[in-house]
């Protein structure tokens, strides 16, 4: 079986699809991997075959980010999924995914829910399609409900779009309301990279900090930054804050004391086994990650409608605190820190997904 997996250009969302790619690998079936031009480290680095994708230029992409931060909730996210997800982006993309899949001629497309140029082609040209999950069930449905007329841009409709199977890693626990065919399968941190937990002065517990790879390259998130270290700096508490490769833009803004180490990547999986709590912006790989080892979190979703529904998800289940702006994280470290039934919470969901079986190609043979 040919399988065709398609990505954006965003580690939280490919991350959940490279153990089903490698399953599926082993299993004896020929796996590519459509993502833009960008990412080609990333997937290489996966040992996964990559095909390239075009992408839109700083111009185009660059005006819609910039909105983000000034826009309301509702307003923000369909920005993101209505006219970068499913508008500049997937435009983008669609040649080179018309090439790819005329030319590989895949039994299955494997796709994320940010990934649309692949289901533009797939739709017309009749291919299965696979989802895999990166959140709860009802993201999809509150993607569905911004799209507008995008879709048709692409040259299809959303007929199918909430029908397609769903593969997810995410716990029954924290997606109670999946209407969609749907497996669920335990979730996998990448392997430990033997770098331990880096050094960080002081006696306090161990807090991780990460808004991601996005939003420390816009200078309109600035500010979210600078109250984060804020609230860690006059907290009695070791603290690991990640920025991404893009962060050099906050040299000039970021200024922390001894126990606040910045970094622009340490291995999640490396320090999470000794995380106290971790502070994220609701984004699936930091928040799943930090679940898997049971460690509480405290969520401040920034501009997409995945991150405050993953926000909502956490805090329903008692696994940590969702604070609406960055100015509020500071009070709710304290709380998640104080009182131990956020631990407990957060480590039921990792015996909830230690739980589930491994990914495995069965998913795509149904």
């Amino acid at each position: 079986m040919r399988v065709l997996f398609a990505t954006t250009a965003n580690i939280g969302h490919f991350g959940p699809m490279v153990p089903f790619a490698h399953a599926c690998a082993r299993a004896g079936h020929e796996v590519r991997v459509c993502a833009p031009e960008s990412f080609v480290d990333t997937v290489r680095g996966t040992g996964l075959t990559f095909v390239p994708l075009g992408e839109p230029t700083p111009g185009e992409r660059g005006p819609l980010l910039a909105r983000l931060p000034s826009l309301p909730r509702r307003e923000a996210n369909q920005v993101v999924i209505r006219d970068l997800f499913a508008g500049v982006d997937a435009r983008a993309a669609l040649p080179a995914m018309e090439r790819a899949v005329d030319g590989f001629r895949p039994d299955l497309v494997v796709r994320e829910l940010a990934e649309f140029a692949s289901y533009a082609v797939a739709q017309r040209r009749g291919v299965r399609q696979l989802e895999i999950a990166i959140g709860p069930a009802e993201t999809g449905r509150a993607v569905a409900a911004m799209l507008d007329d995008a879709l048709a841009a692409l040259g299809c409709d959303d007929s199918g779009l909430l029908d397609t199977p769903l593969a997810t890693v995410v716990p029954e626990r924290l997606d109670p309301a999946s209407t969609r065919p749907t497996r669920r399968f335990r979730y996998q941190p990448p392997p430990a990279a033997d770098r331990g937990v880096p050094a960080v002065p002081g006696d306090g517990p161990l807090v991780y900090a990460s808004f991601g790879t996005v939003a420390a390259a816009l200078p309109s998130f600035a500010g979210a930054y600078r109250e984060l270290v804020a609230a860690v700096a006059g907290r009695r508490v070791r603290a690991l804050l990640t920025v991404g490769h893009a962060g050099d833009a906050l040299d000039t803004v970021l200024a922390a004391p001894p126990h606040v180490r910045i970094e622009r990547f340490w291995p999640q999986q490396d320090v999470m086994p000794h995380a106290a709590a971790a502070i994220g912006h609701g984004g699936f790989g930091t928040t799943m990650t930090a679940l898997a080892h049971g460690v509480p979190l405290v969520v401040v979703p920034l501009f997409a409608s995945d991150q405050f529904l993953n926000a909502e998800a956490v805090a329903r289940v008692g696994a940590g605190v969702a604070v609406d702006s960055p100015a509020d994280i500071g009070e709710a470290l304290d709380t998640v820190l104080a009182d131990d039934s956020y631990r407990l919470a957060a480590q039921r969901l990792a015996a909830d997904m230690a739980a589930l079986p491994l990914p495995d190609a069965s998913v795509f043979e149904h």
